[in-house]
């Protein structure tokens, strides 16, 4: 097992993207820096990525795998064909499908408790 890959895109992952296309991109990639893993927006990104990067298909012993995720999305979103707002209307869709199963009364305890975290106000210490 190589130890810089994982099952699915990691948003760890996402700021070395940044600089990979242009200005509305570098812009996206500034605001979801911002907020956090369980953040819809973030698991939104991670959902395009997954389907651009075809996470669903690594294997741990593949050459992709090797790479490590980092470097595979980085080659993911460079290699891109489309313009800045094809990839962000991806990404955009991909938010919406994430908004929707989300919005379900029928969703796993672990994911409820992952919401519940990320919509509780935050404490003062």
């Amino acid at each position: 097992m190589y130890p810089d890959s994982e099952i699915l895109f990691p948003s760890r992952c996402i700021p070395q993207l940044r600089n990979l296309r242009g200005e509305k991109w570098a812009r996206l990639i500034d605001r979801l820096m911002r907020l956090p893993d369980q953040h819809e927006d973030v698991l939104g990104f991670s959902l395009m990525m997954i389907k651009l990067a075809s996470c669903l298909t690594c294997d741990l012993d593949s050459y992709r795998a090797s790479l490590g995720c980092c470097t595979c999305a980085r080659r993911t979103v460079g290699g891109f064909k489309g313009s800045d707002d094809d990839i962000i209307r991806l990404f955009e869709e991909a938010r919406e499908e994430v908004r929707q199963y989300l919005s379900r009364d029928d969703l796993p305890i672990g994911v409820t408790a992952l919401i519940e975290r990320v919509e509780a106000p935050r404490s003062s210490r």
